[in-house]
């Protein structure tokens, strides 16, 4: 991933018009009857008609009032209808389809009924514990299936029994092919970060993972971001999906006061942090780089100067990203340096800072960072740290989600 910003005459992905073109294209009348808009509100979770096990787990987990994506995502599921669902960052999409498929399942038959994909294994593996927390009265059983674990273990579990299965696609069609996995009775096929999944390196084991699934399937796909492209893939694989989407303009994130520094040249981006160092350190703070590389030299320079911070990527081991993400949860570690894998799925309630050492280089990474932060409702802060090349960019970003990103103001530890 390069970090310089794309020059005139080179495809932009932050170009609104063409964004806006597209998707006008995909959303004519022809592709109105593929997808027709879901309406209908349910402004309270006891009107959904769920299960009773189901509304005290929910309660349990501290919903009280369905946030908008809830009010209307959920009910579609549960009367069994293929669902296409965007919502920004951090308002309770994966608590919207957890629900839904927790009201569908059969609990006394101990057979997979579900299966949930993520694009990655902390993302699968935090979807496992709120299904587990939302369906902790129905005595539901779920697995985690994830590369970089034992496979004997995976296949021990699946064997004894489960109702759900959340994974990454790589150890899913592995567990699938083994028959580990029995696909016999899957009846729910769900895809979170549905863009990604549907992009780049995962789209041919998805298909793959299809193929072997019965042919008698409800389909949901979720995402914070849904870009023409991937909604077109959907058209291959789902049956008359109601979509409930969130127009661009309405992509921005309440809440979360947006910034940027100016930094002037890449080699001061580094001092700048420092300045801030103390600020980060009071609240829990993550901070992005475009590549994994620059994760390294980041947190080494930074703990050359005694800063303490801990960094993520996918290059490292499991086990090591595991520790690291449990103690940046437990707030035993305040500063965390990461890449964009982590942008989705970092869900850590106390972040209330995100920074953004290098800009994305594609407008949903931007919404997926800066979502990190201002967790369901809560307030955050975003700074963007912009050499003279990213000037552009930063237009260009502001265009796209239609909002402006002011100037740092010198108190900024009193925003947070």
């Amino acid at each position: 991933m390069t970090t310089a910003p794309p020059t005139t005459g080179e495809f932009n992905a932050f170009d609104a018009r063409s964004y806006d073109e597209k998707m006008k294209e995909l959303m004519t009348e022809a592709a109105e009857d593929f997808a027709p808009e879901w309406t209908e509100v349910c402004e309270s979770f006891d009107d959904m008609g769920l299960h009773e096990n189901l509304l005290r787990g929910i309660y349990a987990y501290g919903f009280e009032k369905p946030s908008a994506i809830q009010q209307r995502g959920i009910v579609p599921m549960c009367r069994g209808l293929d669902v296409i669902q965007q919502a920004q960052s951090g308002t309770g999409k994966t608590a919207t389809f957890c629900a839904g498929i927790l009201h569908m399942l059969d609990y006394s038959l101990p057979e997979c009924q579900a299966l949930v994909l993520a694009p990655t294994r902390e993302l699968a593996q935090q979807i496992e514990k709120v299904m587990r927390a939302l369906g902790d009265y129905l005595q539901v059983k779920c697995h985690a299936c994830v590369g970089g674990t034992s496979v004997r273990e995976d296949t021990r579990i699946l064997q004894s029994g489960v109702h759900v299965v959340v994974g990454t696609p790589g150890r899913v069609y592995d567990m699938l092919r083994r028959r580990a996995l029995r696909q016999d009775y899957i009846k729910i096929f769900s895809l979170d970060e549905a863009d990604e999944m549907l992009s780049r390196g995962f789209k041919d084991q998805i298909y793959d993972i299809f193929q072997l699934l019965p042919e008698k399937l409800q389909v949901g796909v979720f995402s914070a971001t849904m870009p023409p492209e991937a909604l077109e893939i959907t058209r291959k694989f789902m049956a008359k999906p109601v979509r409930i989407l969130v127009k661009r303009e309405e992509l921005t994130l309440e809440g979360i006061k947006q910034f940027y520094v100016d930094c002037d040249r890449e080699d001061w981006k580094l001092e700048t942090l420092c300045d801030l160092y103390e600020t980060l350190a009071i609240t829990q703070s993550v901070i992005f780089c475009n590549t994994r590389r620059k994760v390294d030299w980041l947190t080494d320079r930074m703990r050359a100067r005694d800063h303490v911070v801990s960094a993520t990527h996918g290059d490292m081991d499991q086990n090591q990203r595991d520790i690291i993400m449990r103690e940046f949860r437990s707030g035993s570690s305040r500063v965390l340096i990461t890449t964009d894998l982590l942008a989705r799925g970092i869900d850590v309630q106390q972040v209330s800072l995100v920074i953004n050492y290098d800009l994305p280089t594609q407008p949903e990474n931007y919404l997926h960072r800066i979502g990190r932060g201002g967790r369901f409702g809560r307030k955050g802060v975003a700074i963007n740290f912009v050499t003279k090349d990213d000037e552009q960019m930063l237009q260009n970003i502001q265009r796209f989600y239609n909002t402006v990103i002011e100037q740092l103001p010198s108190n900024v530890a009193d925003l947070i």
